[in-house]
């Protein structure tokens, strides 16, 4: 059985899932712009989650 590399041990995982998922999304017909898109919507979702983790600043 094939084994995941884990994210939180491996560092060269993130680098390998990355280009996986390029990959795949290549082979299914995705153009460059459109993983793009994807990259860009991904990070937007993650600082949005950060954000809202964050504690509200108090107003002076």
């Amino acid at each position: 059985m094939l084994k995941t590399p884990d994210l939180r041990s491996d560092p060269r995982a993130a680098r390998i899932l990355a280009k996986s998922i390029y990959r795949e999304l290549s082979s299914q017909g995705y153009d460059e712009k459109q993983i793009v898109a994807l990259a860009t919507e991904l990070i937007s979702e993650v600082t949005r989650q950060i954000a809202s983790d964050q504690p509200q600043a108090i107003a002076r």
